[in-house]
């Protein structure tokens, strides 16, 4: 109710102080309200569960189980070395003619497999013919002026018995006899030479083997000497491997010796070596020779070679390696009087690597136990025990 006297803005000032806000409502109040208490209980249970966790103390967690092997030293290690070689054919030719000439037949292609004297390729021949007919036509014709020789010799030296003619003629006769006879065998010898080259213009297979190479055709002319077709032994194959100096000469002729070819083993017999140590290579070559269908010219072979290791150690599987510092090799080594046991990271040097295992030496004393794999879930002072211990 407004009070005498009171102008019109007091009395607005008034009636709004005594208004209340228009966005509280009762609901919304009690919601604000249950929120706060819900936030007070849940702070209250985390306070509470801290203090149950502080008075039960640390938990620790279980020991690992971990593969492990015990170190066994040894004085020395019998080791396989291993040295490539290269599967080649005893013998490969490159076979060409030894005249030229138009080549008029080439029976073979590549990849064909021929026996010894299998016809190859063979030239264009009219020509030789040709001469060679008349290289024995004049042999003939040498040949009847020898004869008539040989008849006035006779009849000369009848003649000079009876005294009719004197010894100069007979002389003349037997000097024109023995003229007419090397004119003879000079014309068989130009014919036999004129049949040679007949038969070196065909080409014939000195081996058996596979063609690998054709370089001409029919109706090519074919240059001396140059090669037409390339002929590779397949029935005689070898193993040709540069060894060391010292390797060499404990390997004996005749004796067989493993070889990797691929993932198959085989035994090569020792055939010969070289003994004679290449300039380049510093390697004495050794030829080994393989069992037919063993292997296929141009494989890669590895000998296997044993090799005694006169250096203390013990043997370890590659996975117990780990690296460490500055660039040298770990193993974890199983410390402590017993289960579970502490993790100590010790320092070894590799000797030698063959296959999944290697032949090491260092910072292990024999009969402790080493982690053989799993490296990657071990930290070192981590607690473990050995698998099947517990």
């Amino acid at each position: 109710m407004a009070r005498p006297g009171e102008d019109e803005a007091v009395k607005a000032a008034r009636a709004r102080r005594g208004r209340r806000p228009g966005w509280i409502r009762p609901g919304l109040a009690s919601f604000i309200a249950a929120a706060a208490l819900g936030l007070v209980i849940i702070v209250i249970a985390v306070s509470s569960l801290r203090e149950a966790a502080a008075e039960s103390g640390p938990q620790t967690a279980d020991p690992l189980n971990v593969e492990t092997f015990t170190v066994e030293y040894r004085d020395s290690a019998e080791i396989t070395e291993y040295f490539p070689g290269l599967v080649a054919a005893r013998r490969e030719s490159a076979l060409g003619f030894e005249q030229g000439g138009r080549i008029a037949q080439i029976a073979v292609d590549v990849g064909d497999r021929v026996e010894a004297g299998a016809l190859l390729a063979r030239l264009d021949t009219r020509t030789l013919r040709a001469r060679l007919s008349a290289a024995r036509a004049e042999a003939a014709a040498a040949g009847a002026q020898a004869e008539l020789t040989d008849v006035t010799l006779n009849r000369q030296r009848r003649l000079v018995e009876q005294g009719h003619v004197s010894a100069q003629r007979l002389d003349e006769a037997a000097a024109n006899a023995a003229a007419a006879h090397a004119r003879q065998a000079a014309a068989r010898a130009s014919a036999d030479a004129l049949a040679v080259q007949l038969d070196l213009a065909e080409l014939l297979a000195p081996f058996a083997g596979v063609i690998t190479a054709r370089n001409a055709d029919e109706g090519a002319i074919a240059a001396p000497g140059v090669a037409v077709l390339n002929l590779v032994e397949t029935d005689a194959l070898e193993l040709r491997v540069g060894l060391p100096a010292r390797q060499a000469e404990r390997l004996d002729v005749g004796a067989a010796y493993p070889v990797l070819i691929g993932q198959r083993s085989l035994s090569a017999a020792l055939r010969a070596q070289t003994g004679v140590v290449d300039r380049q290579s510093r390697t004495v070559t050794a030829m080994f020779d393989l069992d037919e269908g063993a292997a296929s010219a141009g494989a890669v072979g590895r000998l296997q070679l044993p090799a005694p290791l006169d250096e203390r150690g013990f043997w370890a599987p590659v996975s117990a390696l780990t690296e460490g510092r500055r660039g040298l090799w770990s193993v974890y080594v199983l410390a402590g009087e017993g289960a579970p046991y502490g993790l100590e990271p010790r320092a070894v040097e590799i000797l030698h690597t063959q296959g999944d295992r290697a032949y090491l030496r260092g910072a292990v004393r024999d009969g402790e136990q080493v982690i053989a794999t799993g490296l990657q879930r071990v930290t070192p002072g981590q607690s473990v025990v050995p698998a099947g211990a517990g």
